[in-house]
């Protein structure tokens, strides 16, 4: 099938209500991958914490990764129940356990609780996808940026993925992989995505300086950077005016869906990339990642 049109153009659907947003409010809900997915067993007997794991980018990696074998924690915020409560279903529909984990990873003791259950009730730690995110668009640029907003930006994709990342090492063994969610913003960086754009270089950084770190130990450290995907978090953060043309200037004329992101997460978990480390894929419909 010609990639430009297996899935819908914009102007996408998303509803309206306030963020993070659930899936089961959009019109038009993203695909995650549940009637596409197929496992091979890749992933078979390993453990993972997955953040940002209810919906979006977090449920289509949930997916592929049950259905590749491995078991799943879930990191979501409280009013994100319903969507966890259903990807969480998903994961023991395709014969793994999952495990839900509800709060802020805004605080350091949280996740330090999320990694101390996963050791608990999943046995250890092998995957850590850092994937839970926060942005709030504001046109206006850096002056409409306030400093409560700039802390939540930062705390929520910069600080957790450190916290979590410290916690989790210590259990995890040769093989193990961390997989950091960065963003086209990283490169291409845009003034009404001001802060979450530099966190999202600076994920980049860090994958790259701990994928240093912890090569000696066997864990590798890589990152997937996407560009326009439709989740909750487009519809809910965004002007109406940026919605109605999300993805559309990209080479492929259209906005990427979950389930096209969920096996460069597979990949970088498994054993197939044993000799990537400090990587960046880019997965943008075709924007330069450089």
């Amino acid at each position: 099938m010609n990639p430009k049109n297996e899935y819908p153009q914009s102007p996408l659907d998303g509803g309206e209500q306030g963020p993070p947003g659930l899936t089961g409010a959009m019109p038009d809900r993203p695909d995650h991958g549940e009637d596409s997915y197929r496992g091979s067993g890749r992933l078979s007997g390993r453990r993972a914490i997955i953040t940002g794991g209810d919906s979006g980018i977090g449920r289509a990696v949930a997916i592929a990764y049950a259905r590749e074998g491995a078991d799943v924690l879930l990191s979501y915020l409280p009013e994100e129940e319903e969507d966890a409560a259903d990807t969480a279903q998903l994961i023991e529909k395709a014969g793994q356990k999952a495990v839900r984990v509800p709060g802020d990873i805004r605080d350091e003791a949280h996740c330090k609780a999320i990694v101390e259950r996963a050791v608990a009730e999943l046995g250890g730690v092998d995957i850590l996808v850092n994937n839970a995110a926060y942005q709030m668009a504001q046109p206006g640029g850096i002056t409409e940026i306030t400093t409560e907003q700039f802390d939540r930006v930062m705390k929520t994709n910069l600080y957790a993925m450190f916290w979590l990342s410290r916690a989790a090492v210590p259990h995890m063994g040769a093989g193990s992989a961390i997989i950091n969610t960065a963003s086209i913003q990283a490169y291409q960086s845009s003034s009404h995505l001001l802060d979450y754009a530099t966190t999202k270089g600076g994920i980049v950084a860090f994958t790259k300086a701990l994928a240093e770190d912890l090569a000696d130990q066997g864990i590798r450290v890589n990152a997937v950077a996407p560009g326009p995907i439709w989740t909750p978090l487009i519809p809910t953060t965004m002007p109406p005016a940026k919605v109605e043309k999300f993805g559309s200037d990209t080479p492929l004329g259209r906005p990427g869906q979950p389930a096209e992101l969920a096996s460069a997460y597979v990949y970088f978990a498994s054993p197939e990339s044993s000799y990537t480390t400090g990587e960046v894929l880019g997965i943008t419909g075709g924007k330069p990642v450089s």
